[in-house]
């Protein structure tokens, strides 16, 4: 090998590498996310309903729905993060 080709060799790894390397777009890695792991869109979304669902009581006057519904925001948000914890525990066993 030549000086040249020492120089340059980072040159080949770098296009060994970027060839093996799949570029995903936002929706592809979100689905992909969403099959690994499906509890954690079903506790975001329903700790997103609470919070809007309390938010809109909370408008009308309706202080006893309110403090209900905050009270179901903070369960969804427990189990959200229980998902979370689950899926960070399980999927390398799965892989």
């Amino acid at each position: 090998m030549t000086k040249l080709d020492d120089d340059l060799d980072w040159v080949k790894v770098r296009e060994d590498l970027d060839g093996s390397y799949l570029t995903e777009t936002i929706w592809q890695k979100a689905t992909r996310k969403t099959k690994e792991n499906p509890l954690v869109p079903i506790g975001a979304l329903a700790t997103t309903v609470a919070l809007s669902l309390g938010v809109y009581n909370f408008y009308k006057g309706r202080t006893e729905m309110q403090q209900y519904m905050m009270r179901a925001r903070v369960g969804a948000q427990a189990f959200t993060i229980v998902a979370m914890i689950a899926g960070f525990i399980l999927l390398p066993k799965s892989n």
